[in-house]
């Protein structure tokens, strides 16, 4: 029996002095790959990975310096724009999205269409409120008929026609009870002689519409042109009921 002890205690010395200690440098690496995985996990949960997006895609435009498109209008046309192609409202590959920041002088230009894809701004431009939405700066929005007041939210652009206001291009409105009433009251984008910087000189603001999102005559045909046939075009107000309803502001 001493002898059979003696030979497991021989298998146990020669099998254990293969065993090699972890290197103390390794360990040290396995640690910081660790937190480096930790870390890379945090940034990308929750809304962290989504607003560092959003911000580069905005840096990476050459918004004018007197003409900066508010960060916040962006983001959440954006966050719109994303969940309208996931529902499949927008086609896959549209690229071109259209924001109107209301929250600005109706004197500055305060619409954009803007080329994700590449990156671009392909028009600023004065836009109009409604008559009844305010003055020179838009405070009232409305989704009845006849009120003359400006709809917020989320629109897919249709086709194009001619009406009393020339050249038109009808809107569909994608927010219930915010402005899906748009086709029945012919809310639409059309062009206007009094979306001019020549009528703000003379009457301290440009004119206003029944509610339609006008537009310079001179932009009218390059603008609608661009954007019709199933695009985003999103009316921004910060107007915390509606920025904390809207089903497409939602993560």
């Amino acid at each position: 029996m001493k002898g059979f002890f003696s030979l497991l205690g021989v298998v146990y010395i020669v099998t254990t002095s293969f065993y090699l200690s972890p290197n103390k440098s390794d360990t040290k690496k396995d640690i910081v790959l660790t937190k480096k995985a930790e870390k890379l996990i945090v940034d990308n949960s929750g809304d962290n990975t989504k607003v560092s997006t959003s911000e580069d895609l905005y840096k990476s435009f050459a918004f004018e310096n007197d003409h900066q498109l508010n960060f916040e209008a962006f983001s959440k046309a954006l966050t719109g724009f994303e969940n309208l192609k996931k529902a499949g409202l927008l086609n896959q590959d549209a690229h071109l999205l259209t924001i109107c920041d209301f929250s600005m002088s109706s004197n500055t230009k305060r619409l954009w269409v803007l080329d994700l894809n590449e990156k671009k701004v392909l028009f600023n431009s004065l836009v109009a409120h409604g008559k009844n939405t305010g003055e020179e700066y838009a405070q009232n929005f409305s989704n009845t008929e006849s009120s003359y007041q400006s709809s917020l939210g989320f629109y897919i652009t249709d086709v194009t026609y001619s009406g009393d206001n020339g050249y038109s291009l009808k809107l569909l409105g994608m927010d219930k009870g915010y402005n899906d009433a748009a086709l029945q009251r012919a809310v639409v984008m059309h062009g206007a002689d009094y979306v001019s910087e020549e009528f703000a000189a003379i009457h301290k603001r440009i004119g206003r519409s029944w509610g339609c999102p006008a537009i310079p005559r001179n932009l009218t045909e390059p603008i609608i042109n661009t954007i019709k046939g199933r695009n985003c075009l999103f009316i921004y107000y910060p107007d915390q009921n509606y920025l904390s309803t809207s089903e497409w502001l939602k993560s």
